[in-house]
């Protein structure tokens, strides 16, 4: 969609909102409320080789205001200006868990709500893991847990995860893991 104008109504710490005027696919014009996002970048690491039948990974149960309460995630967070994916989920990792990976490692990248945002979260897998000090920022209630991945599995098909950016990475190393 050729993106006519936009015209910036708030700038914010974690987003922006535009109202965008584009030309559809068909000729016609249109206003869209567009939120605007830096992109952000989540791990799911792993204590054990995640190969192995039911090697233990590391989930974290997150206060979200939004969800009004506690939520199953992987550590995750925004990109910094010019900061590579990569290095933003081996930043997250060590701040939200106080774990380092030797190994990082690209799943996927997924867009989270295309119809109203350009947020695009780019999902890793983190191997070699050894223990620190977490760094966490003063917003942040973070437990961090061992769990095994028959669980997490549990956890998925009972409906006890709900993030999408956690059920999306677990779901496709599920799937595609070897």
């Amino acid at each position: 969609m050729p993106l006519l104008s936009t015209q910036r109504i708030h700038t914010g710490k974690v987003l922006n909102l535009d109202i965008d005027t584009v030309e559809f696919p068909d000729g016609t014009t249109g206003t869209l409320e567009m939120i605007r996002h830096p992109g952000a970048s989540a791990v799911l690491p792993f204590l054990d080789n995640p190969a192995e039948p039911d090697p233990r990974a590391l989930l974290i149960r997150q206060f979200r205001h939004a969800a009004a309460g506690d939520i199953w995630e992987i550590p995750a967070g925004r990109l910094d200006p010019g900061e590579a994916p990569v290095d933003c989920a081996r930043r997250e990792l060590a701040e939200e868990t106080g774990y380092a990976a030797s190994r990082i490692e690209p799943l996927n990248s997924i867009l989270t709500t295309p119809g109203f945002t350009d947020e695009v979260i780019h999902l890793f897998v983190a191997t070699g893991l050894a223990a620190g000090t977490a760094r966490r920022e003063a917003d942040e209630f973070v437990e961090t847990h061992e769990v095994r991945w028959s669980e997490v599995l549990r956890l998925v098909q009972a409906g006890e995860i709900r993030d999408g950016k956690t059920l999306a990475a677990i779901l496709y190393l599920q799937a595609f893991r070897r």
